[in-house]
């Protein structure tokens, strides 16, 4: 019998050599999706020239994958507790790879854009079964050091994305944006399949809500086209009666719903995932259009413009922790609301990014001041998520919140850039793209604040408080 299937999981110590194995790959998993949205973001200038595509294939490139990304990603943690965490987590490594490969020979758009939706298939197999693995394969004394370990490491491969596709898209071109991810792939699967225990849940019973996962996937996907094409109302009214339908279907399944609609009675649940789809809006349009914005416009290389939103990163990887400690102590109410407030005047202050736009000057103060606002905001939000959820839903309503943050950056990107005018040539014209990015920069601090209001008047002070 292999090592990788011994009876290990659930008795893994993190200071054990398998135990830094299973780190290694899940750290590595999750950061083939990190890696690629940063080096994406970096490469839409230069594959948007290449491929002749417009604003609206730009906006699908990356839209394309957070759709079956935000649609799929239930069903894809229920395929791991039911067939194997391990399984699922290789699966969808390779098919991961497999798409990435497609994205970086694409010829077309067309082609680039659903091999794209494919690679978000990939990601919704991939991306739960990382902190399940943790969850299921280490002790429970260690598993909060593993969590830490897994996210302080996933945001060091944060950090070197924008580097490393800066460097890429201007050394080897944006194809490399995709095929880099097939080594990485390579090893994820290879340490996976002989270090990763296999875990599942052995009381999972009952029938997949497969019928749920189309609905959502086909709701998100009419909505999108018809807010990126905004001659096309029809998919969008379909996409909405499809999205009623989804909400009516998951009521009639309940227990056995994709998204259980029994957590949303908990008030603050609700709140605090409206929150989260508005505030990842807002976010979603920036993360968006900032790269771009500083090479069609500000004269940024493409390494400069992916090392922008460095010192974000590492505002969060210093800050967080410390956040989320004084959440627990004080509540999460004020840090949440200060921290959204924060970035959203970081969004104010993008919006003065323009033509010759300094860095020291513009850009970093910008990003600092979003950095701290979101250093100061996800983590309690985090914590507010899972404290309103019986333990047994933890996991559950990790997943749930995590799938409305990716609708609304989804969605944000699909509506946004139409609103302030960038479409059709947009990003070929700088003058014309400086003055929708300063608008929609706008548009996305508008949003901080509403999701700052909700935060402020629906979040319980001592919702974080021991009972």
């Amino acid at each position: 019998m292999s090592d990788a299937s011994s009876p290990a999981g659930g008795h893994l110590e993190l200071r054990s050599a398998r135990g830094r194995w299973v780190l290694l790959a899940t750290v590595l998993g999750s950061g083939l999706a990190l890696l690629d949205s940063t080096i994406v973001n970096v490469a839409l200038p230069f594959l948007g020239r290449e491929l002749n595509a417009g604003m609206a294939g730009l906006q699908w490139t990356v839209n394309a994958y957070t759709l079956t990304l935000a649609g799929l990603i239930l069903l894809g943690g229920s395929l791991g507790d039911r067939y194997g965490r391990r399984t699922v987590f290789v699966i969808g490594t390779i098919w991961f790879a497999v798409a990435s490969a497609l994205c970086g020979l694409s010829p077309n758009i067309e082609f680039l854009v659903a091999a794209r939706a494919l690679q978000g298939v990939g990601g919704a197999l991939l991306t739960p079964g990382a902190l399940a693995i943790i969850q299921a394969s280490f002790a429970r004394a260690d598993r909060p050091r593993a969590v830490g370990a897994w996210s302080g490491l996933g945001g060091v491969a944060s950090a070197a994305g924008p580097l490393l596709g800066g460097w890429l898209v201007q050394t080897a071109g944006w194809r490399w944006a995709f095929l880099v991810n097939l080594p990485f792939a390579l090893l994820v699967v290879l340490v996976a399949v002989r270090h990763v225990p296999e875990t599942r849940d052995e009381q999972a019973a009952g029938r997949f809500d497969v019928l749920g996962a189309a609905l959502a996937a086909l709701a998100l996907a009419g909505i999108t086209y018809g807010l990126i094409q905004e001659a096309a109302p029809l998919p969008l009214v379909v996409g909405l009666l499809l999205a009623a339908a989804f909400v009516v279907v998951e009521v009639r399944r309940s227990p056995e719903a994709l998204v259980p609609v029994g957590l949303f009675r908990n008030h603050v649940f609700t709140a605090v995932n409206v929150v989260t789809l508005v505030m990842y809006a807002a976010m979603g349009v920036a993360f968006f259009l900032l790269v771009v914005q500083l090479q069609v416009v500000s004269g940024f290389s493409p390494i400069a413009a992916g090392l922008a939103m460095l010192p974000t990163t590492i505002l969060m990887l210093l800050l967080s922790a410390k956040a989320g400690d004084v959440a627990k102590r004080y509540g999460p109410r004020w840090p949440m609301t200060i921290g959204i407030l924060l970035a959203g005047a970081g969004f104010v202050a993008m919006s003065t990014i323009g033509f010759g736009a300094s860095y020291p000057l513009r850009v970093l103060p910008a990003v600092t001041l979003f950095g701290l606002g979101l250093s100061a905001a996800v983590a309690p939000l985090t914590a507010t998520v899972l404290a309103t959820v019986d333990e047994r839903y933890a996991g559950t309503a990790s997943g749930v919140n995590n799938a409305v943050a990716r609708t609304g950056g989804l969605l944000a990107v699909a509506a946004v850039p139409p609103l302030v005018g960038l479409v059709g040539e947009a990003f070929r014209n700088p003058a014309v793209f400086d003055a929708g990015f300063r608008a929609a920069m706008l548009v996305s601090a508008a949003m901080m604040g509403v999701s700052a209001l909700v935060t402020f008047v629906t979040i319980r002070t001592n919702v974080l408080a021991p009972e």
